[in-house]
């Protein structure tokens, strides 16, 4: 297990606290608990969902081509 030091403003302790608290649950575990909650909802997707993904030969075509002009330096941040 890592130990991991973070500053937040007060407000945001506050909220951190109140929800912990609610939640029957020491701040770093809600922390850890939330961060987890939030990246396997919203960073992954889950079979059904990646199948329909690679079946779109457009899709997978565009971001072929996004991903080259990437590495080759051909955008525009906007």
């Amino acid at each position: 297990m890592k130990t991991l030091t973070m500053r937040v403003d007060d407000s945001v302790y506050q909220l951190f606290a109140m929800v912990a608290q609610g939640q029957k649950r020491n701040i770093s575990n809600f922390i850890e608990f939330a961060t987890m909650q939030y990246l396997t909802s919203s960073q992954y997707v889950d079979g059904s969902e990646m199948a329909d993904i690679l079946m779109d030969k457009e899709l997978i075509s565009n971001l072929r081509s996004g991903l080259e002009d990437a590495k080759s330096g051909k955008f525009t941040i906007v």
